[in-house]
Protein backbone atom coordinates (compact mmCIF):
# COMPACT_ATOMS: atom_id res chain seq x y z
CA UNK A 1 0.00 0.00 0.00
CA UNK A 2 0.94 3.68 -0.66
CA UNK A 3 2.04 5.76 1.75
CA UNK A 4 -0.16 8.96 2.87
CA UNK A 5 1.31 11.87 4.77
CA UNK A 6 -0.97 12.75 7.62
CA UNK A 7 -1.36 16.23 6.11
CA UNK A 8 -3.20 14.96 3.80
CA UNK A 9 -5.23 12.31 5.77
CA UNK A 10 -8.70 14.52 4.92
CA UNK A 11 -8.88 13.51 1.50
CA UNK A 12 -9.54 10.20 2.93
CA UNK A 13 -11.53 9.84 5.03
CA UNK A 14 -13.47 6.42 5.16
CA UNK A 15 -10.75 4.75 3.46
CA UNK A 16 -8.17 2.28 4.99
CA UNK A 17 -4.26 3.65 4.60
CA UNK A 18 -0.74 3.80 5.52
CA UNK A 19 0.62 5.77 8.00
CA UNK A 20 4.79 5.63 8.89
CA UNK A 21 6.02 7.83 11.10
CA UNK A 22 7.08 8.16 14.92
CA UNK A 23 4.89 7.50 18.33
CA UNK A 24 4.66 10.99 19.96
CA UNK A 25 2.61 9.60 22.85
CA UNK A 26 0.71 6.31 23.84
CA UNK A 27 -2.00 5.92 26.52
CA UNK A 28 -2.63 2.12 27.27
CA UNK A 29 -6.36 2.13 28.46
CA UNK A 30 -6.47 -1.31 29.41
CA UNK A 31 -8.41 -2.62 26.91
CA UNK A 32 -8.07 -0.13 23.91
CA UNK A 33 -4.81 2.06 23.31
CA UNK A 34 -4.34 5.55 21.85
CA UNK A 35 -1.61 7.16 20.20
CA UNK A 36 -0.47 10.28 18.57
CA UNK A 37 1.26 9.18 15.36
CA UNK A 38 3.70 12.13 13.47
CA UNK A 39 5.36 12.45 10.32
CA UNK A 40 7.27 15.33 9.18
CA UNK A 41 3.72 16.74 7.87
CA UNK A 42 1.96 16.55 11.05
CA UNK A 43 0.02 14.78 13.86
CA UNK A 44 -2.97 12.74 14.39
CA UNK A 45 -4.47 10.26 16.78
CA UNK A 46 -5.31 6.66 16.17
CA UNK A 47 -6.89 4.00 18.39
CA UNK A 48 -6.88 0.48 18.68
CA UNK A 49 -9.66 -1.48 19.62
CA UNK A 50 -9.60 -4.58 21.33
CA UNK A 51 -10.05 -6.75 18.79
CA UNK A 52 -7.66 -5.08 16.39
CA UNK A 53 -4.81 -7.40 15.22
CA UNK A 54 -2.51 -4.42 16.32
CA UNK A 55 -3.33 -5.46 20.19
CA UNK A 56 -0.52 -6.95 21.16
CA UNK A 57 2.06 -4.48 19.55
CA UNK A 58 0.42 -2.02 20.26
CA UNK A 59 0.72 -2.57 23.99
CA UNK A 60 4.37 -2.84 23.84
CA UNK A 61 5.22 -0.48 21.07
CA UNK A 62 7.38 2.23 23.55
CA UNK A 63 7.15 6.18 22.48
CA UNK A 64 9.47 7.44 20.12
CA UNK A 65 9.43 4.56 18.26
CA UNK A 66 9.14 4.21 14.63
CA UNK A 67 6.26 2.29 13.24
CA UNK A 68 4.21 1.87 9.86
CA UNK A 69 0.33 2.12 10.59
CA UNK A 70 -2.47 0.63 8.45
CA UNK A 71 -5.88 2.47 9.49
CA UNK A 72 -9.04 3.53 8.65
CA UNK A 73 -9.92 7.13 8.59
CA UNK A 74 -13.00 8.27 10.59
CA UNK A 75 -14.08 11.12 11.53
CA UNK A 76 -14.72 11.89 15.55
CA UNK A 77 -18.09 12.22 16.70
CA UNK A 78 -18.82 16.14 16.87
CA UNK A 79 -18.68 15.86 20.78
CA UNK A 80 -14.87 14.30 20.69
CA UNK A 81 -13.87 16.80 18.40
CA UNK A 82 -10.82 18.88 19.41
CA UNK A 83 -10.46 22.11 17.06
CA UNK A 84 -7.39 23.40 18.89
CA UNK A 85 -5.11 20.26 17.63
CA UNK A 86 -4.24 19.72 13.90
CA UNK A 87 -6.65 16.99 13.05
CA UNK A 88 -8.76 17.35 15.88
CA UNK A 89 -11.57 15.97 13.85
CA UNK A 90 -10.32 12.50 12.62
CA UNK A 91 -8.62 9.77 14.02
CA UNK A 92 -7.26 6.47 13.19
CA UNK A 93 -8.76 2.83 13.54
CA UNK A 94 -5.66 1.08 13.84
CA UNK A 95 -5.65 -2.48 12.05
CA UNK A 96 -2.17 -3.06 11.46
CA UNK A 97 0.80 -1.76 13.65
CA UNK A 98 4.68 -2.80 12.65
CA UNK A 99 7.48 -1.66 15.08
CA UNK A 100 9.90 -0.93 12.15
CA UNK A 101 12.19 0.46 14.66
CA UNK A 102 11.80 0.49 18.57
CA UNK A 103 13.06 3.46 20.64
CA UNK A 104 15.09 3.06 23.82
CA UNK A 105 13.70 5.54 26.60
CA UNK A 106 14.53 9.19 25.72
CA UNK A 107 16.91 11.02 27.97
CA UNK A 108 14.33 13.72 27.87
CA UNK A 109 10.86 14.76 26.73
CA UNK A 110 10.71 15.17 23.17
CA UNK A 111 7.58 17.35 23.00
CA UNK A 112 9.45 20.79 24.67
CA UNK A 113 13.38 20.91 25.16
CA UNK A 114 13.80 24.03 25.77
CA UNK A 115 14.34 23.27 29.88
CA UNK A 116 16.82 20.58 28.99
CA UNK A 117 21.18 21.90 29.60
CA UNK A 118 22.80 22.67 26.60
CA UNK A 119 25.27 19.67 26.77
CA UNK A 120 22.43 16.98 27.11
CA UNK A 121 20.48 18.76 23.67
CA UNK A 122 23.59 19.05 21.80
CA UNK A 123 24.62 15.48 22.85
CA UNK A 124 21.33 14.17 21.66
CA UNK A 125 20.75 16.66 19.01
CA UNK A 126 19.19 14.28 17.11
CA UNK A 127 16.43 13.62 19.23
CA UNK A 128 16.00 17.26 20.31
CA UNK A 129 15.54 18.18 16.32
CA UNK A 130 12.63 15.96 16.76
CA UNK A 131 10.75 18.68 19.07
CA UNK A 132 8.32 20.79 17.20
CA UNK A 133 10.18 23.98 18.03
CA UNK A 134 13.17 22.63 16.10
CA UNK A 135 11.29 21.32 13.66
CA UNK A 136 9.42 24.27 13.39
CA UNK A 137 12.91 26.69 13.09
CA UNK A 138 14.89 24.00 11.00
CA UNK A 139 11.89 24.32 7.83
CA UNK A 140 10.95 28.08 8.40
CA UNK A 141 14.90 28.38 7.40
CA UNK A 142 14.84 25.85 4.75
CA UNK A 143 11.54 27.84 3.43
CA UNK A 144 13.39 31.32 3.60
CA UNK A 145 16.30 30.03 1.71
CA UNK A 146 14.30 28.70 -0.95
CA UNK A 147 12.16 31.97 -1.34
CA UNK A 148 15.45 34.07 -1.25
CA UNK A 149 16.83 31.58 -4.24
CA UNK A 150 13.77 31.50 -6.29
CA UNK A 151 13.65 35.75 -6.00
CA UNK A 152 17.35 35.63 -7.36
CA UNK A 153 16.71 33.64 -10.08
CA UNK A 154 13.93 35.49 -11.45
CA UNK A 155 15.82 38.50 -11.27
CA UNK A 156 18.69 36.98 -13.59
CA UNK A 157 20.88 35.96 -11.38
CA UNK A 158 23.40 32.52 -11.51
CA UNK A 159 23.85 30.59 -8.39
CA UNK A 160 27.90 29.33 -8.01
CA UNK A 161 29.77 27.10 -5.64
CA UNK A 162 32.97 28.66 -4.61
CA UNK A 163 36.27 26.63 -3.37
CA UNK A 164 36.37 26.04 0.56
CA UNK A 165 39.72 25.17 1.01
CA UNK A 166 41.41 28.31 -0.21
CA UNK A 167 44.15 31.04 0.66
CA UNK A 168 44.58 32.39 3.78
CA UNK A 169 43.46 36.24 3.11
CA UNK A 170 43.21 39.24 6.13
CA UNK A 171 39.50 39.74 6.18
CA UNK A 172 39.46 40.59 9.94
CA UNK A 173 38.98 37.31 11.77
CA UNK A 174 41.21 34.88 12.33
CA UNK A 175 41.32 32.03 9.57
CA UNK A 176 40.79 27.98 10.42
CA UNK A 177 43.85 26.08 8.32
CA UNK A 178 44.03 22.82 7.08
CA UNK A 179 47.36 21.26 6.25
CA UNK A 180 48.27 19.90 3.35
CA UNK A 181 49.24 16.11 3.04
CA UNK A 182 50.89 16.70 -0.46
CA UNK A 183 52.73 20.03 -0.03
CA UNK A 184 54.23 19.72 3.40
CA UNK A 185 54.23 22.58 5.86
CA UNK A 186 51.73 24.45 4.05
CA UNK A 187 48.29 25.40 4.47
CA UNK A 188 45.53 25.72 3.01
CA UNK A 189 42.25 27.94 4.96
CA UNK A 190 38.51 27.62 5.03
CA UNK A 191 36.48 31.00 3.69
CA UNK A 192 35.75 33.20 6.46
CA UNK A 193 33.36 34.72 3.30
CA UNK A 194 33.70 33.84 -0.44
CA UNK A 195 34.93 38.20 -0.86
CA UNK A 196 37.74 37.37 -3.19
CA UNK A 197 36.10 34.56 -5.66
CA UNK A 198 32.88 36.19 -6.22
CA UNK A 199 34.92 39.65 -7.38
CA UNK A 200 36.42 37.35 -9.52
CA UNK A 201 33.39 35.97 -10.33
CA UNK A 202 32.39 39.57 -11.87
CA UNK A 203 35.91 40.13 -13.48
CA UNK A 204 34.82 36.77 -15.25
CA UNK A 205 31.81 38.66 -16.93
CA UNK A 206 28.41 36.47 -14.98
CA UNK A 207 27.31 39.98 -13.81
CA UNK A 208 24.85 38.38 -11.59
CA UNK A 209 26.14 35.46 -8.64
CA UNK A 210 24.82 34.47 -5.73
CA UNK A 211 25.54 31.37 -3.27
CA UNK A 212 24.23 29.85 -0.27
CA UNK A 213 27.77 29.97 1.43
CA UNK A 214 29.48 28.72 4.02
CA UNK A 215 31.52 30.89 6.34
CA UNK A 216 34.11 29.78 8.93
CA UNK A 217 35.78 32.62 11.39
CA UNK A 218 37.62 31.21 14.51
CA UNK A 219 35.92 34.30 16.61
CA UNK A 220 35.26 34.26 20.51
CA UNK A 221 31.69 32.44 20.66
CA UNK A 222 29.00 34.11 21.65
CA UNK A 223 24.76 34.08 21.52
CA UNK A 224 24.17 35.12 18.13
CA UNK A 225 27.83 33.66 16.46
CA UNK A 226 29.75 30.50 15.90
CA UNK A 227 32.69 29.06 13.83
CA UNK A 228 30.37 28.58 11.14
CA UNK A 229 27.54 30.19 9.79
CA UNK A 230 25.60 30.32 6.27
CA UNK A 231 25.14 33.44 4.15
CA UNK A 232 23.37 34.07 0.83
CA UNK A 233 26.04 35.65 -1.00
CA UNK A 234 25.58 38.01 -3.75
CA UNK A 235 27.68 40.34 -6.09
CA UNK A 236 26.45 42.37 -8.88
CA UNK A 237 28.24 43.95 -12.35
CA UNK A 238 27.37 47.48 -13.23
CA UNK A 239 25.69 49.04 -10.28
CA UNK A 240 25.83 51.31 -7.24
CA UNK A 241 25.26 51.29 -3.60
CA UNK A 242 21.23 52.23 -4.77
CA UNK A 243 21.09 49.58 -6.69
CA UNK A 244 22.02 46.97 -4.23
CA UNK A 245 20.32 47.96 -1.48
CA UNK A 246 16.86 48.36 -3.47
CA UNK A 247 17.41 44.65 -4.67
CA UNK A 248 17.89 43.31 -1.04
CA UNK A 249 14.81 45.50 0.10
CA UNK A 250 12.35 44.00 -2.26
CA UNK A 251 14.01 40.81 -1.59
CA UNK A 252 13.64 40.93 1.73
CA UNK A 253 10.33 42.03 1.97
CA UNK A 254 8.46 39.86 -0.34
CA UNK A 255 10.49 36.62 1.56
CA UNK A 256 8.91 38.36 5.06
CA UNK A 257 5.59 38.64 4.00
CA UNK A 258 5.55 35.57 1.92
CA UNK A 259 6.45 33.68 5.15
CA UNK A 260 3.53 35.49 7.28
CA UNK A 261 5.34 38.20 8.65
CA UNK A 262 4.71 41.80 8.82
CA UNK A 263 7.69 44.77 7.85
CA UNK A 264 7.35 47.93 10.13
CA UNK A 265 8.30 50.17 7.73
CA UNK A 266 8.54 50.42 3.28
CA UNK A 267 10.58 51.81 2.53
CA UNK A 268 13.62 50.67 4.87
CA UNK A 269 14.33 53.70 7.00
CA UNK A 270 18.01 54.74 6.54
CA UNK A 271 20.31 56.32 8.60
CA UNK A 272 24.29 56.87 7.97
CA UNK A 273 26.54 55.60 10.84
CA UNK A 274 26.84 59.17 12.47
CA UNK A 275 23.21 59.58 12.77
CA UNK A 276 22.83 56.27 13.68
CA UNK A 277 25.29 56.60 16.47
CA UNK A 278 23.88 59.59 17.47
CA UNK A 279 20.13 58.85 17.79
CA UNK A 280 20.20 55.17 19.48
CA UNK A 281 24.04 54.98 20.56
CA UNK A 282 24.67 52.21 18.29
CA UNK A 283 24.54 51.08 14.97
CA UNK A 284 22.57 48.00 15.63
CA UNK A 285 19.17 49.40 17.00
CA UNK A 286 15.41 48.36 17.36
CA UNK A 287 12.61 50.69 16.05
CA UNK A 288 10.19 48.43 17.16
CA UNK A 289 7.49 48.87 19.84
CA UNK A 290 6.33 46.89 22.57
CA UNK A 291 3.47 46.09 21.42
CA UNK A 292 5.52 45.21 17.65
CA UNK A 293 7.54 43.45 19.30
CA UNK A 294 4.55 41.05 20.55
CA UNK A 295 3.35 40.50 17.56
CA UNK A 296 6.32 39.56 15.76
CA UNK A 297 6.81 42.44 13.17
CA UNK A 298 10.21 43.16 11.59
CA UNK A 299 11.49 46.12 11.80
CA UNK A 300 14.04 46.73 9.01
CA UNK A 301 16.83 49.69 8.33
CA UNK A 302 20.12 50.54 6.71
CA UNK A 303 23.22 51.80 8.01
CA UNK A 304 25.53 53.56 5.41
CA UNK A 305 28.41 55.48 5.41
CA UNK A 306 30.84 53.67 7.73
CA UNK A 307 34.58 55.17 8.52
CA UNK A 308 36.62 53.13 6.17
CA UNK A 309 39.50 53.35 8.44
CA UNK A 310 40.19 52.37 12.04
CA UNK A 311 43.37 52.67 14.38
CA UNK A 312 44.74 48.85 15.55
CA UNK A 313 46.22 48.60 19.28
CA UNK A 314 49.07 48.69 17.52
CA UNK A 315 48.45 52.22 16.27
CA UNK A 316 48.05 51.33 12.11
CA UNK A 317 45.59 51.87 10.47
CA UNK A 318 43.42 48.95 9.77
CA UNK A 319 39.84 48.58 7.98
CA UNK A 320 36.53 48.73 9.90
CA UNK A 321 34.60 46.24 7.52
CA UNK A 322 36.16 45.07 4.43
CA UNK A 323 39.75 46.24 2.98
CA UNK A 324 37.72 45.60 -0.81
CA UNK A 325 35.88 48.46 -0.43
CA UNK A 326 34.93 51.86 -2.28
CA UNK A 327 35.09 54.91 -0.36
CA UNK A 328 32.72 57.38 -1.07
CA UNK A 329 33.33 59.29 -4.30
CA UNK A 330 33.70 62.70 -2.36
CA UNK A 331 36.71 60.84 -0.30
CA UNK A 332 38.77 58.69 -3.29
CA UNK A 333 40.95 61.46 -3.68
CA UNK A 334 41.82 61.31 -0.53
CA UNK A 335 42.30 57.71 -0.29
CA UNK A 336 44.56 58.35 -3.40
CA UNK A 337 46.49 60.86 -1.61
CA UNK A 338 46.65 59.26 1.84
CA UNK A 339 45.23 62.24 3.31
CA UNK A 340 42.54 62.64 5.73
CA UNK A 341 42.77 58.99 6.69
CA UNK A 342 40.47 59.29 10.07
CA UNK A 343 37.50 61.07 7.74
CA UNK A 344 37.38 58.96 4.71
CA UNK A 345 34.07 56.82 4.52
CA UNK A 346 33.49 53.58 2.80
CA UNK A 347 30.58 52.31 0.25
CA UNK A 348 29.47 50.07 2.83
CA UNK A 349 26.25 49.43 3.75
CA UNK A 350 24.45 47.42 6.79
CA UNK A 351 20.79 46.02 7.25
CA UNK A 352 19.81 45.90 10.51
CA UNK A 353 16.40 43.90 11.63
CA UNK A 354 15.01 44.15 15.15
CA UNK A 355 18.10 45.40 16.83
CA UNK A 356 20.59 42.91 15.12
CA UNK A 357 23.04 43.11 11.78
CA UNK A 358 21.28 41.05 9.36
CA UNK A 359 23.10 42.10 6.28
CA UNK A 360 26.27 43.64 5.21
CA UNK A 361 28.12 44.51 1.61
CA UNK A 362 29.46 47.20 -0.07
CA UNK A 363 30.72 48.83 -3.54
CA UNK A 364 33.84 47.36 -4.10
CA UNK A 365 37.44 48.71 -5.46
CA UNK A 366 37.02 47.79 -9.10
CA UNK A 367 40.66 49.21 -9.93
CA UNK A 368 44.23 47.66 -9.07
CA UNK A 369 45.27 51.10 -8.15
CA UNK A 370 42.34 51.97 -5.59
CA UNK A 371 42.72 48.36 -3.90
CA UNK A 372 46.52 49.08 -3.73
CA UNK A 373 46.17 52.33 -1.98
CA UNK A 374 43.86 51.08 0.80
CA UNK A 375 46.49 48.27 1.31
CA UNK A 376 49.55 51.30 1.39
CA UNK A 377 47.14 53.20 3.80
CA UNK A 378 47.16 49.91 6.19
CA UNK A 379 51.21 50.43 6.32
CA UNK A 380 51.77 47.21 3.56
CA UNK A 381 55.25 47.41 1.57
CA UNK A 382 54.72 46.60 -2.10
CA UNK A 383 55.97 43.53 -1.34
CA UNK A 384 53.37 42.07 1.12
CA UNK A 385 50.68 43.77 -1.06
CA UNK A 386 51.93 41.40 -3.66
CA UNK A 387 51.86 38.62 -1.28
CA UNK A 388 48.85 39.00 -0.01
CA UNK A 389 46.15 40.21 -2.91
CA UNK A 390 48.63 40.59 -6.04
CA UNK A 391 46.02 37.30 -7.74
CA UNK A 392 43.10 40.50 -7.23
CA UNK A 393 45.65 43.19 -8.67
CA UNK A 394 46.35 41.30 -11.65
CA UNK A 395 42.55 39.67 -12.05
CA UNK A 396 41.87 43.52 -12.20
CA UNK A 397 43.87 44.42 -14.84
CA UNK A 398 41.98 42.45 -17.03
CA UNK A 399 38.71 44.66 -17.01
CA UNK A 400 37.07 44.56 -13.95
CA UNK A 401 33.04 46.08 -14.03
CA UNK A 402 32.27 48.04 -11.23
CA UNK A 403 30.60 45.78 -8.80
CA UNK A 404 28.99 45.43 -5.35
CA UNK A 405 27.28 43.11 -3.34
CA UNK A 406 25.87 41.86 0.03
CA UNK A 407 26.42 38.91 2.83
CA UNK A 408 22.92 38.28 4.48
CA UNK A 409 23.42 36.25 7.42
CA UNK A 410 20.62 33.08 7.42
CA UNK A 411 21.16 32.57 10.95
CA UNK A 412 20.55 36.32 12.24
CA UNK A 413 17.81 36.52 10.09
CA UNK A 414 15.88 33.28 11.19
CA UNK A 415 16.31 34.68 14.95
CA UNK A 416 14.80 37.44 14.17
CA UNK A 417 11.71 35.56 12.23
CA UNK A 418 11.59 32.87 14.95
CA UNK A 419 12.07 34.71 17.81
CA UNK A 420 15.16 32.95 19.17
CA UNK A 421 17.70 34.23 21.18
CA UNK A 422 20.52 31.45 20.48
CA UNK A 423 22.20 30.55 17.69
CA UNK A 424 22.06 26.84 17.96
CA UNK A 425 18.30 26.98 17.91
CA UNK A 426 18.45 27.88 13.79
CA UNK A 427 21.10 25.47 13.42
CA UNK A 428 20.71 21.22 12.55
CA UNK A 429 24.03 20.73 14.25
CA UNK A 430 25.55 23.55 16.07
CA UNK A 431 28.76 23.98 18.25
CA UNK A 432 28.80 24.19 22.37
CA UNK A 433 29.32 27.07 24.07
CA UNK A 434 33.02 25.33 24.26
CA UNK A 435 33.24 25.29 20.91
CA UNK A 436 32.67 21.24 20.40
CA UNK A 437 30.73 19.98 17.66
CA UNK A 438 27.12 18.19 18.42
CA UNK A 439 27.15 14.30 18.27
CA UNK A 440 30.28 14.10 17.22
CA UNK A 441 33.61 14.43 19.26
CA UNK A 442 35.43 17.51 17.85
CA UNK A 443 38.23 18.99 17.90
CA UNK A 444 40.04 15.85 18.96
CA UNK A 445 43.58 15.05 18.85
CA UNK A 446 45.00 13.09 15.59
CA UNK A 447 46.88 9.91 15.46
CA UNK A 448 50.47 9.82 15.61
CA UNK A 449 50.32 8.03 11.84
CA UNK A 450 48.20 11.18 10.67
CA UNK A 451 50.71 13.18 11.95
CA UNK A 452 53.54 11.93 10.12
CA UNK A 453 51.37 11.77 7.49
CA UNK A 454 51.04 15.62 7.64
CA UNK A 455 54.61 16.18 9.09
CA UNK A 456 53.11 18.08 11.64
CA UNK A 457 54.69 17.94 15.50
CA UNK A 458 52.73 18.99 18.22
CA UNK A 459 54.30 21.07 21.12
CA UNK A 460 52.28 21.11 24.47
CA UNK A 461 51.70 24.69 26.06
CA UNK A 462 53.30 24.82 29.33
CA UNK A 463 51.31 26.55 32.14
CA UNK A 464 51.82 30.38 33.43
Amino acid sequence: MERTYIRDLHEHIGENILVRGWISVRRDQGKMVFFDFRDMTGSVQGVVLPKSAAIEAAKSASRESVVSVSAEVKKRPEQNVNPEIQNGDIELVVEGLVVESEAAPPPFEIDDTSSVGEDTRLHYRYLDLRSPRMQRNIRMRSEFVRLCREFLFNEAFTEIETPLLTESTPEGSRDFVVPSRLHPGKFYALPQSPQQYKQLLMVAGFERYFQIARALRDEDLRADRGFEHSQIDIEMSFVEQEDVMQLVESMMTSVAEALGFTVKEKPFPRFTHEEALAKFGSDKFDLRTEDDKQKGVLSYAWVYQFPFFEKSEGGQWTFTHNPFSMPIPEHLDWLMKGENTEKILTAQYDLVCNGSEAAGGSVRAHKPEILEAVYKTMGYADTRIEESIGHMLEAFRFGAPPHGGIAIGIERCIMNLTGEQYLREVQAFPMTRGGQTAVMKAPKSLSAEQLKELGIGIEKKKRA
